[in-house]
Parts: structure tokens; sequence; C-alpha cells
């Protein structure tokens, strides 16, 4: 029977990452690779597809076939439509039909397996084994959602970048999924054969380079207080000597916020350049080995610092740690990645983490206690033994409360959330209160 690998990809970065892993030989010979692209933008007609991005020509010829999933579930969006239990047989048989894969054995390669369009491409070939290679950063944090067994008991392993030397994802652990580092050497290669073929760049080498983010789209800050973090990241590199700075926006960020950062640059009397293409950072450290990388948490400052050795600083992480909601949010492994294991852009760096492992499973535990109760153990052992002035910036009293974790309440009163006859009496307070509450309101009519 013939084998059919199929590859979704949603970005350029996680191009990058499956060329990688294919180079390095972590999937096993198949018939055919073809790879699925989705554009998952809130207005995929008016973002720029993968296919159009430089470097997608070069990463392409990994695969005998391209596929496009927005063209085959049109109009429907790639992020908000999965299929109907129901209708899987009937989705399978069509899509079979129109990717021409007959019988073939069908293996898939996924990455954010929690959401979709990852979800619903594993859902209509239900036979098929899967690999989740890893989405930055964010794989080192829990699962995002409980996921169905019938998909996450099919996965076979989490690939992912050694991102953070010694540290295992936590993506998957509830089904003992095991990961697999995808060689950092085989990264780079792919990079440098992107940079390669980059072009023409005007950008100063050796500059300090600002990584933007659009949090505002994401609800976390306002565009006010996004736009204050970039004039912060440009400060902040002018205070510490650097005369030259390039600035990689968000794709979708605001134009108006460049214009800012142009007007502050002038003041400081630093050459500001505004880099319009969509290159991948790593890229940029190939081609102009920048002296060094601003950012908040993307998964780029420490590719930068892992991979290839350019310092790196972090800039409003502690006023993201606090701003994340709910605890749950899956941006919060990868702010606390960023914030324990960076200096700040200005400020004494503080002590590095004691036990990042530890720090990470608890904060892991936290977020998703329902989901990894195997974490409990050491989390109560991390939060006994390390909860100090510095490390409460990656936890919230309420959410350790509610969990009856180390923490929440001063230590003699801790027996109060595991005992039985407390609780019975504060529901019953509660209910008195809420039938006062009924009778007052009746009154009052």
């Amino acid at each position: 029977m013939r084998t059919t690998q199929i590859f979704l990809a949603t970005t350029l970065y996680g191009m990058a990452t499956l060329a990688a892993a294919i180079d390095s030989d972590c999937f096993a010979p198949a018939d055919r690779r073809l790879l699925l692209i989705s554009n998952n933008a809130p207005i995929p007609e008016t973002s720029p597809a993968l296919d159009t991005m430089p470097g997608f020509a070069l990463l392409r010829e990994r695969f005998d076939g391209v596929l496009s999933w927005n063209a085959t579930i049109a109009p429907l969006h790639p992020g908000g439509w999965a299929p109907r239990a129901d209708d899987v047989p009937l989705w399978e048989r069509q899509l079979r039909r129109e990717w021409h894969l007959g019988d073939d054995r069908i293996e898939l390669a996924v990455e954010s397996i929690q959401v979709n369009p990852a979800g619903a491409v594993a859902q209509l070939f239900p036979d098929a084994p899967l690999h989740v290679y890893a989405d930055g950063l964010m794989s080192y944090g829990p699962t995002r959602n409980k996921l169905d067994p019938l998909v996450g008991s099919r996965v076979r392993r989490v690939l992912h970048l050694d991102l953070v030397p010694g540290l295992e994802p936590l993506l998957l652990g509830e089904f003992d999924t095991p990961a697999e580092v995808i060689p950092t050497a085989a990264f780079t290669k792919v990079v440098n054969e992107l940079a390669a073929e980059s072009g023409e760049l005007d950008v100063p080498e050796g500059a300090a380079l600002l990584l933007g983010q659009y949090l505002a789209a994401l609800s976390i800050l306002t565009e006010a207080e996004e736009e204050e973090l970039h004039l912060s990241m440009l400060k902040g590199a002018a205070g510490r000597g650097h005369r030259r700075i390039v600035f990689k926006p968000h794709p979708s960020a605001p134009p108006a916020w460049s214009h800012s950062l142009r007007a502050e640059a002038a003041k400081l009397d630093v050459e500001l350049t505004v880099l319009e293409s969509p290159l991948l950072a790593e890229v940029l450290y190939e081609r102009i080995g920048p002296e060094l990388v601003v950012g908040c948490f993307s998964t780029a400052l420490l590719t930068a610092s892992a991979f290839y050795g350019i310092p790196a600083a972090r800039t409003g992480t502690e006023l993201l740690l606090d701003r994340l909601t709910p605890y749950q949010n899956s941006n919060r492994v990868p702010v606390t990645l960023v914030d324990a294991l960076l200096p700040p852009l200005t400020g004494p760096a503080p002590e590095p983490p004691a036990d990042l492992a530890a720090l990470v499973s608890a904060v892991g535990y936290a977020m998703q206690s329902e989901i990894r109760p195997d974490l409990r153990t050491p989390a109560e052992r991390y939060l006994s033994h390390h909860l100090t002035d510095h490390t409460w910036r990656y936890f919230k009293r309420r959410r350790l409360t509610t969990l009856a974790l180390p923490g929440a309440i001063p230590s003699q009163l801790s027996f109060i959330p595991r005992n039985a006859t407390v609780r019975r009496l504060a529901r019953r307070a509660r209910s008195v209160a809420r039938r006062a509450r009924r009778a007052r309101r009746a009154r009052a009519m």
C-alpha cells in the first residue's frame, strides 16, 4: 500500500521547522509528501498567503505537491471550522478524491493540535498516525484544551527545536507522548538557505534588532500600551549605546506605530530602519548579525541566544504576566520562559531560576490542573521551597487558592481548603446569604 505524508503548515517558521525535520530524517520514507498550507489570518483574503512569502519556493522543494486548506473548505474559515462527527466519512471520501489520495495510508504532521485547522484535519483522517511539531515556545506549556482521546492517543511524538536546552515540552504529556528534538544544525542550515535567497536588504549590519508583536490583537494590551512598549524598546536600545536600530514590525501591526518610532528615533538621534519585508527574524540573524535582539516574548528571542549566540533582552514581560487572562492563557509559559531566562533591557538582571523545569511544571499545573494532575506534587514542592518576591510574578494568589496550593493562604490556615467540615459550613453560609437577598428583594417589590 502506498504511503502519503501530509504536512500542515500555517507559517514560514513552521515550514522551516518541517524542512529541518525532513532533512534530519525525522520522518520515515514515504511514497509522497504533500504540503497542506493554511492562512489563518482573521481575513485571509487581505493577508499574504504562505506560498507568496520570500523563501517559500525553496522550502517547497522538500514536497511532491502543495494543497490549499483555505481553497478546500472555502468559504469557511480555517480557524473556525471543524467537521461534524457524522460528516467525517463523507469528508474523508471527498478529500481522498480531490487530493488524489486513493486508498493510500495517510500520515499527518501538524502543529497546534489543540485548535483548528490542525484539529479539523486530524479528525478527517481518523486512522492516520499523527506527528505534532512544536509551535515555538508554546510547546513547553501544557496542552491548552482537553483533547479527544481518539485524537490524542494517535500522536506518536512531539517534534521540537531545542530552544531551551535540557527542557522537555509539557505538550501532550497527558498521553505520555515522547518529545524528540529536531537538530539545531539542521534548522540553522535551512535558515542559511533562506538567507541566501532573500535578495537585497537595505538594512545596516551589526544594528540592534527590535521584534514587534501585535499583542493588542490578542486583547492582552491596548494599542496605546503596545505602542509604548515598542517605544521603550527603542529607548532602551539607544540607552545601551546602539546608534543603528532595526525595527521588525508584526505583519498585522498598524503603520502608525512605525511613524511614532521614527519620530522618537529622530529625538534620540539614532538611525532607525523599519523592515517592511516579512522575513524570518532568523534570516536577519544570518544576514545582518545584530549586536542585540530586543523583544517581549517572541520565540525568536531564544533562537537568537540559543542558536546564534546573539545577546537578547526582554521588556514588558512583567506587565504581560500580570495582564494575561485567564491564568490558563497559553502564552503564559512562553512569557515565563523569556522572563526567567533573559536579562531585562534596562535595570539589573535577577538571579536565574533555581530549577527551571520545576518552575515550568508548577506553572503548567496551575494552568491546566485537570489535564495534568500528575504535576501537582512537583508544583507543591516548587511552591513550598522557591516562592520568593521574584517568582511570585509567575503565579496568582487567587489561582493558588482555587487549587489549594502552597502560597495561597497563610500556612497556619492551610488545612481549610481540604477540610470537609469547613467547606460544608461555607456552602451553608452562602446558601443562607442567597435566601436573605431573595427575601429582601421580595419585600422591596
